[in-house]
């Protein structure tokens, strides 16, 4: 089964010669109506062959012809339009348990979410003309699917739907945040206090922070009367001990009602699900619902980029988690030494340890939001200065912030050209960095109109592109899906052991900082009144130290050596709690 898709974020109508309508040898030879100008391009996909020329002659890469199994025919769920995004199989969710869904960002996750909420009608492909729900439920008639399908047209179910991005939701509700959580239903007190959030009740939606926008959120879903509940990223802007905190709440949800969940923290995931669909595919262009799995299978083989119920490979390497000897034996040479630190605001204070940096290790920074994290980076940055205390380098420094904004208004190319453009033509910088970051794909799109994702790859880049000794990077992984987390953790590990360069990277995904740090650097204290940095400390001591404050423990997955939450209070976990190793066991 043969495909045709233009991605509508790369076509460039405006800046294109229509290469792809002059070279198709359908239209030379006499059939106009194969390739059309129309919006945009569009190809007719009952003419075309699928030779591909047009994909070759495309300048900005945005036409696909994509080879389907035949199986997948029958399973088309939506499609938004010709040769637009469609989606195949859905997954479902199962009453008394936590439905995770696992996959890269653009290919139907959310699509998915919106359809089963009720929030879109499936098509079944036929996208032109009136759609309403009969079709799949006929379709799917005498199956739980369509059974679903029914309770939701006849309004027999309630759905609630936490929205991926949390950001939008002051645009909509800008008053009090105890006066919408008790509009939504009767349960608030409960949710208040199981999500911590007693201290935002008289504040205005519009000046929470991320994470307490994000907690809020989550509480006003979870209120609300349904059946079925439906969490788009929750863990995102929170701290691990939130994530945990909000994965257990959101269990102790399920135990009454169907719950979904789309989370790119495979910690997390782990931790909340009790089953997870894989979804594979071409971003912008289609995807594809696996069938379900346990959490344990559905992780691994996501790490191994292979289904093998399918038999399909969605990813050409694996990520797999090694276990390094600590670097605290052979210690390089410190490129950064800083005394003891304090910062004072007019209501905040920070206090770090003495301590240095060495060249060619990666510390990372892990600990509740709002305890000074950002600040200590910020004065290794000189975005900042101290307070007291001083810092000693003599160095050249590339900073890459918590919170980016698309402050350049042109290409990404031109960006690049212009920030560090000889890094662009230097081999290992284009084999190591913008390779594995799938960068070169961005180069024609516009700064501006990047996703979230999108624009911290081209960031992240951006900053280690630039000359220096040391690079301080907040928060990598914020926006990327769990594959691009991994790629991106290798990116860095990798960029800084074969240049030698120092790192030092703030984070709230355990698995990116596990994979990614020699060293850890603590932070606890009272979130936006007190904060302490203490160590950096070897990785073990450092992550013990980490976990010990966040009352957590983890385990090594057998088969991939990823780190796993045990669950609280298991045998495991007061085990390793009683021998003080809170990081894992050998």
């Amino acid at each position: 089964m043969r495909i045709a898709v233009v991605l509508e974020d790369k076509c460039q109508p405006d800046r294109c010669s229509y290469e792809c309508i002059n070279y198709c040898p359908k239209v030379r030879t006499g059939d106009e109506t194969i390739v059309k100008i129309e919006d945009g391009i569009k190809i007719s996909e009952e003419l075309c062959e699928g030779c591909g020329i047009c994909v070759d002659k495309c300048p900005f890469d945005a036409i696909r012809i994509i080879n389907l199994p035949e199986e997948l025919d029958t399973d088309l769920i939506h499609q938004f339009g010709e040769n637009s995004f469609r989606i195949y199989r859905l997954p479902l969710p199962e009453e008394g348990h936590v439905t995770g869904l696992l996959g890269a960002n653009g290919i139907g996750k959310t699509t998915a979410v919106r359809i089963l909420s009720g929030e879109i009608t499936p098509n079944l492909g036929k996208y032109e003309g009136d759609v309403s729900w009969d079709k799949a439920i006929e379709k799917y008639s005498g199956t739980a699917l369509g059974d679903y399908f029914r309770s939701l047209s006849e309004r027999e179910m309630e759905t609630a739907l936490k929205p991926q991005y949390v950001d939008k939701i002051p645009a909509h509700y800008s008053g009090k945040v105890e006066d919408l959580l008790h509009s939504v239903g009767d349960d608030a007190e409960k949710w208040i206090e199981a999500l911590d959030i007693e201290n935002t009740l008289d504040s205005k939606v519009t000046n929470l922070s991320g994470g307490e926008l994000q907690r809020v959120a989550i509480a006003a879903t979870s209120i609300k009367d349904a059946d079925v509940y439906f969490y788009d990223e929750p863990s995102s802007y929170l701290d691990i001990k939130q994530r945990l905190k909000v994965a257990e709440a959101i269990k102790e949800k399920s135990e009454e009602n169907r719950v979904m969940v789309i989370e790119h923290d495979l910690a997390v995931l782990d931790f909340l699900a009790d089953n997870v669909h894989v979804l594979y595919g071409t971003k912008g262009a289609y995807g594809v619902v696996s069938h379900p799995k346990g959490v344990r299978k559905a992780i691994n083989s996501y790490l191994r980029g292979f289904l093998d119920e399918e038999n399909m490979r969605f990813r050409d390497t694996e990520i797999t988690f090694e276990k390094r000897a600590p670097k605290s034996e052979w210690h390089s040479k410190p490129i950064v030494r800083y005394d003891e630190l304090v910062k004072r605001w007019d209501s905040f204070e920070l206090e770090t340890d003495k301590g240095e940096i060495p060249e060619g290790e990666v510390i990372g920074v892990v600990g509740p939001n709002a305890t000074g994290k950002t600040t200590f980076v910020k004065m290794l940055a000189d975005v900042i200065e101290p307070t007291e205390g001083t810092i000693e380098k003599e160095i050249e420094v590339s900073y890459k912030p918590q919170y980016i904004k698309p402050e350049y208004e042109g290409r990404v190319v031109d960006l690049y050209r212009t920030e560090i453009g000889s890094s662009m033509d230097d081999g290992f910088f284009r084999s190591n960095v913008l390779s594995p970051l799938d960068l070169e794909d961005l180069y024609e799109r516009e700064v501006p109109n990047l996703s979230g994702g999108e624009l911290q790859r081209v960031v992240l880049a951006l900053s280690l592109g630039r000359n220096a000794d040391l690079y301080l990077i907040d928060e990598p992984s914020a926006y990327l899906d769990a594959g691009r987390r991994m790629t991106a953790a290798k990116v860095l590990r990798r960029f800084m052991e074969k240049s030698n360069k120092g790192g030092m990277i703030v984070d709230h995904d355990v698995y990116f900082i596990d994979y990614v740090s020699d060293m850890i650097m603590n932070f606890s204290g009272e979130p936006g009144v007190k904060g302490k940095g203490e160590g950096p400390y070897e990785m073990r001591k450092g992550m013990n130290n980490f976990l010990k404050e966040v009352d957590i423990t983890f385990r090594r997955d057998e088969e991939t050596k990823r780190p796993r939450v045990n669950k609280l209070d298991s045998r495991l976990d007061r085990k390793q709690k009683s021998n003080g190793e809170y990081y894992y066991v050998d």
